[in-house]
């Protein structure tokens, strides 16, 4: 099949999800009404708590949300065939995620930006409310470390994007300084921006940066670990404006012309995608495309964790509750589009089906490395740059948007932290429970050796972990519509779907860590499949009290005790 064609229909498809559907939801579903003033105004406090506007904010939660994973998954499920994957990242984006994003968002607002973990207490009681901290620190520590593998393997396999990548620290906080000191405006500063950032991936590309191989006696690796948790540490206890806000603003507009790279090369070069639409030849040990598919692929069809970002982070922020759209819904797409180029430059930006079988030659191959490889090759064809260029360029945008999310993940980690030192009686500061974070962190990834790569080793859980959140976030969103007596099957029906598959697939990585003698993930499993059905039962028990007991209203919003929110203001 040509390439051209496939990205055609998915773009279609998401962008009409976006047009028709989203406004459904705002208008029918969710009721977003802007006359309910929004946490950033009631609760502003300069620091986590901040007025935004709607491009910035989604500038935020785009790239919170995205980072490596919805090119990750993708680009290792392209070992069924592209055909599942395209309907999964298509499908998925329009019904699954971006009501899942836009639902978090619109809950988390009409609570006083109270994250998920508190929502639960509410609607679910205090013994879900205990469970669901348990998934949440498991899939953040998970999230943190593994993610920081990822961003140190790219910054060793590629030094051309050590310059760009940590310059845009440096860009981000000009930009912080010149939206909300200078009030310069957005479009100035936008472009500003993008031009400082590509001009620092030309020069990095000109000047690689190669550690030695030994420093401080860690490897590079190991020492990239050490300084992106140390930096995300920092990062976590900056105000939202000075450093998150605006990198990951400028990070978005660096990920849509990146992508309007890939998709013009593509248009240009018109590759065929050599895989297979369905692969009936998997290499041996590959596990059956239902259910691990759906676990496999997360984010960029249906994401637990963009539940904790909307409810942690991006709630904090929203000027007016109609921008929960854009920057939800529309967040969501973002990220679809780039599951489906990751698609496309995993399956059609190899010479022959040959190559292509060769990288994947089984289960878990792939991954950035494909999808750099890959889209390097097909931009080289479409556009004439350089393939050293094209894979600074496509590598810098998967660190970016990676390290982005570690960026929110410590942050919203400190938050859970201080909400179960409260639950236990205590009150505990930003720094402490940071401390705590990076603690943690570092523990996991350090503890299995030097080489600070112990945070893949429960990275096989992250799926299944991931995709249970996301079915007991919609529980909360059900709950909550059911009290008010609005139309729930929207909800309903995505939840039903997340939540059998991802048990399913918990199941199955039960009989798999058994056979192999992985005794801490077998577990650490456990663990997590027993907290979910309770929460589920909890939940279940809860949406029938919502059907028999009083609707409520929307004034009930604006009734929500402010004390129940932990953070540290």
């Amino acid at each position: 099949m040509n390439s051209v064609l496939l990205a055609a229909i998915g773009i279609v498809m998401v962008l009409a999800g976006y047009a028709l559907y989203s406004k459904h939801l705002a208008s029918r579903i969710y009721r977003l009404d802007d006359r309910i003033p929004t946490p950033a105004h009631e609760l502003a406090d300069g620091v986590d708590y901040v007025p935004t506007n709607k491009y910035v904010l989604w500038g935020h939660h785009f790239t919170s949300v995205a980072g490596a994973a919805p090119i990750v998954g993708p680009a290792i499920a392209v070992i069924w065939g592209w055909l599942p994957a395209f309907l999964w990242v298509t499908i998925g984006t329009i019904f699954f995620a971006g009501m899942h994003d836009l639902g978090a968002l619109w809950a988390s607002v009409r609570n006083k930006g109270q994250s998920i973990g508190t929502l639960s207490g509410r609607y679910v009681g205090a013994r879900g409310r205990n469970l669901f901290l348990v998934v949440i620190f498991l899939l953040l520590l998970m999230v943190n470390a593994a993610f920081a593998v990822v961003i140190s393997g790219l910054l060793v396999s590629t030094p051309t994007s050590v310059i760009p990548v940590w310059g845009a620290i440096a860009v981000a906080l000009v930009i912080g300084q010149l939206i909300y000191r200078a009030k310069m405006n957005l479009a100035v500063v936008s472009v500003v921006g993008v031009v400082a950032l590509y001009a620092l991936i030309l020069v990095g590309d000109q000047v690689p940066v190669v550690l030695p191989e030994t420093i401080l006696g860690l490897s590079a690796a190991a020492f990239w670990v050490l300084v992106l948790f140390l930096y995300a540490g920092v990062a976590s206890l900056l105000p939202v404006w000075m450093l998150l806000q605006p990198r990951d603003y400028i990070n978005g507009l660096q990920l849509f012309i990146g992508l309007g790279i890939l998709y013009g090369a593509v248009l240009l070069s018109s590759p065929t995608i050599v895989a297979p639409a369905v692969n009936t030849a998997v290499p041996e040990g590959t596990p059956s495309l239902v259910p691990l598919l759906f676990v496999t692929i997360a984010c960029g069809a249906i994401s637990g964790f963009h539940g904790i970002v909307a409810s942690g982070t991006s709630a904090k922020q929203l000027d007016r509750e109609t921008d929960a759209r854009f920057v939800g819904y529309f967040g969501a797409v973002g990220e679809g589009l780039l599951a489906l180029g990751a698609i496309i430059a995993t399956t059609a930006g190899y010479q022959m089906l040959a190559n292509w079988e060769a990288v994947y030659s089984a289960f878990g191959q792939g991954g950035v490395t494909a999808f750099v490889e890959g889209g390097s090759s097909i931009v080289n064809a479409g556009l004439g740059i350089s393939p050293s260029l094209s894979a600074t360029i496509l590598a810098t945008m998967a660190v970016l948007f990676a390290a982005t999310t570690m960026d929110t993940g410590v942050r919203l980690q400190r938050f859970v932290v201080q909400e179960v030192a409260q639950l236990a009686g205590a009150r505990v500061g930003k720094g402490l429970a940071t401390a705590v974070v990076l603690v943690v962190g570092m523990g996991l990834a350090f503890g299995a050796g030097a080489d600070g790569s112990g945070g893949m080793l429960i990275w096989p859980l992250f799926g299944t972990t991931n995709q249970l959140l996301a079915g007991l976030t919609l529980s909360i969103v059900a709950v909550m519509l059911m009290r008010k007596r609005r139309p729930v099957l929207p909800v309903l029906v995505p939840l039903v779907f997340v939540l059998v598959m991802s048990v399913f697939a918990a199941v199955v990585q039960l009989g798999t860590f058994y056979a192999s003698g992985s005794w801490l993930l077998l577990g650490l499993d456990a663990v997590i499949i027993v907290a979910a059905l309770w929460v589920v039962v909890e939940a279940a028990i809860a949406m029938a009290r919502a059907r028999s007991g009083p609707p409520e209203t929307d004034d009930d919003d604006r009734r929500v005790p402010v004390e129940e929110d932990v953070v540290d203001r």
